[in-house]
């Protein structure tokens, strides 16, 4: 009988994020040494690489830094909740932060492609933590705004995961007081355009075309349409323009209005949300 207890199992499962059978086999194989353990999973987890490459990786975190004029947001998946709330992968995702505004990374492949200090990329780490976790962990996207200044938040969706969703948001001017407001907002609200001018033409039009049908399937006058279609299309941007948008903690203000009377302008925003 291998020489290990339940403590060892679960010491080695919040070590390395592993499923319950693939830590007993690594342990037993292992002779009870946790050490060769985790190079037993490590190994075996490397030659399934490939394999996880076509799996699933919709659970995670996202996390964010923002100092001196700038900010970055990143999203960091794996297969499973349980591996997302464990102290491995948090600390994988605070590495993958670090490096990526060390290295003022603009988009994801940028940052997987950057070499962390060790001479390893960050594709190399994500490859051999997921070997020692069992799971496909990869980063799907990442943000840098630059600002005046830029303020960030992270939201949890549930208090047993680690945040799932997460905003920046670039600002000038103004007092920083409206900051975190506009960001709890961004991430309660989630606009999809700053102002109406970024959305784009072909969604600005189909929009059109189905207020029109709408009205018409309604049977509304042929002489009302136009203006039922602007009121809809309209409705549309007041929904999803950030700017247009009623505020969160003063809804009869936009949140344009609510900047103006803070002096402050919003430059830039993102927001992701784990999996969507």
């Amino acid at each position: 009988m291998a020489n290990y207890t339940a403590a060892d199992i679960k010491a080695l499962r919040e070590q390395t994020g592993a499923g319950m059978m693939d830590v007993k086999k690594a342990l037993e194989e292992a002779d009870g040494d946790r050490v060769k353990a985790v190079e037993i999973l490590r190994v075996k987890g490397l030659k399934g690489v490939t394999k996880r490459e076509g799996r699933s990786a919709q659970n995670g975190l996202v996390t964010a830094a923002a100092d001196d004029g700038a900010g970055t947001l990143v999203e960091v998946n794996c297969e499973t909740d349980f591996v997302a709330k464990s102290e491995r992968f948090i600390a994988l995702a605070d590495q993958v932060l670090t490096q990526a505004v060390d290295a003022k990374a603009t988009d994801a492949d940028q940052l997987l492609a950057s070499q962390l200090p060790d001479g390893r990329t960050v594709q190399e780490l994500l490859d051999e933590t997921g070997a020692t976790i069992g799971e496909k962990i990869e980063v799907r996207r990442l943000a840098r705004l630059e600002g005046g200044r830029v303020v960030s938040y992270l939201h949890k969706t549930s208090p047993d995961l680690p945040a799932q969703i997460g905003v920046l948001v670039a600002m000038d001017g103004g007092e920083e007081r409206a900051d975190r407001d506009v960001a709890m907002h961004v991430a309660a609200f989630s606009p999809t355009a700053l102002v109406r001018e970024d959305v784009p033409a072909e969604t600005v039009e189909n929009e059109r075309r189905l207020a029109e049908a709408t009205a018409k399937e309604e049977g509304k006058p042929e002489a009302a349409l136009p203006r039922i279609i602007e009121g809809r299309v309209n409705g549309y941007f007041k929904e999803n323009v950030l700017l247009e948008q009623p505020f969160a903690k003063e809804p009869k203000k936009t949140v344009s209005k609510v900047l103006d009377e803070a002096g402050a302008t919003a430059t830039a925003f993102a927001r992701f949300r784990v999996g969507q």
